[in-house]
């Protein structure tokens, strides 16, 4: 018959010790040796985590409450001054408003992500302390590690940044329409990493900020309506340039469809180019922000009936000299 020989372990001998109260229950020397430990290092573990998610509650509340108060509150006193060089139009429709709540909430969901990896970073590197692993070759391979995947990542840091300073100084938001130099169209979502557009066929676009070296928005504050109003040499420029205006006028007074549209009545700045063709006049108005293209095409559609119904000459293809009769003639 094989007896076995059970050792006694020296902690166990200690009144009151976790190592005692375990030999005493067990009788076992690998699992009593290690119980002071054990049970100590999973107290304070346990305390580690519990602060960190309490940490982190906290932290979350504070930024949802600062969210909260910056995207529907009154501006910050750190914002008044970006509030009070904003353009009267977007204070008055509170355009504003709407652009500062959509720039809080999106820049807050950010600030919680960063102190979630934050906070539950050092308690990961706390609970490796208290179990015994030696952080020192843990942090030196996390930092080689780090260089390598910033020079491999260095583009999505890139993209990040831009990002974070395109939302901070408001350069586009959902809805606006912009010319990004690789696309242009209509902002859908504006992320930290890439910025989707819906070009006018439709087509989705997917611009990495990091890669945006200049923005283009037409729809910031107000747009301006160019209409170019080709005619023939015969004509008479200022009977033109008055129908012109008189009837860009009656389109967008008050009553009319576009009325709501224009925000200034419009200005015929008289004769934009001369070629071979005609001459070309020039009609602006100044319209509510991406509205610049409705008003642009019916005030075309507008001018076109007026001048036929005028007699105004159109221009004569190239090559060709209006007759008397106002028909072309080859030239010989």
């Amino acid at each position: 018959m094989i007896g076995q020989l059970v050792a006694q372990p020296d902690c166990s001998r200690d009144e009151g010790s976790w190592c005692a109260r375990i030999y005493q229950l067990t009788h076992n020397d690998l699992v009593s040796r290690y119980a002071d430990t054990v049970v100590g290092a999973g107290l304070h573990i346990m305390l580690i985590i519990l602060l960190a998610a309490l940490i982190r509650w906290m932290a979350h509340r504070m930024i949802n409450r600062l969210s909260e108060v910056t995207a529907e509150g009154p501006p910050p006193g750190l914002l008044r001054p970006l509030r009070e060089r904003a353009p009267e139009s977007w204070r008055s429709t509170g355009l504003l408003s709407k652009r500062r709540s959509q720039r809080a909430r999106t820049i807050g969901s950010v600030l919680r992500s960063g102190t979630t990896f934050v906070v539950y970073g050092v308690a990961f590197t706390l609970v490796l302390g208290e179990l015994g692993i030696n952080l020192g070759p843990i942090i030196a391979s996390a930092g080689i590690l780090g260089i390598a995947l910033g020079f491999g990542a260095q583009n999505l840091v890139k993209d990040f940044l831009s990002g974070m300073f395109m939302l901070v100084e408001d350069q586009y938001g959902v809805g606006d329409v912009v010319d990004l130099g690789s696309a242009t169209g209509k902002v859908e979502a504006v992320g930290l990493r890439v910025t989707t557009l819906r070009d006018t066929k439709g087509t989705v676009w997917y611009v990495r900020n990091g890669e945006v070296q200049r923005v283009g928005n037409s729809s910031q504050d107000y747009s301006v309506a160019v209409v170019d109003l080709p005619i023939g040499h015969d004509a008479d420029i200022p009977a033109s340039t008055e129908l012109a205006s008189r009837i860009a006028t009656e389109l967008t007074a008050d009553g009319s469809s576009l009325a709501d549209e224009v925000l200034e009545p419009p200005e015929v700045l008289g004769i934009e180019s001369i070629s071979s063709d005609g001459v070309t006049l020039r009609l602006t108005a100044k319209v509510q922000a991406g509205r610049q293209w409705v008003v642009q095409r019916a005030l075309l559609a507008g001018l076109k009936e007026a001048f036929a119904d005028a007699g105004i000459p159109p221009p004569s293809p190239t090559g060709h000299t209006p007759s008397p009769a106002g028909q072309t003639v080859p030239p010989s």
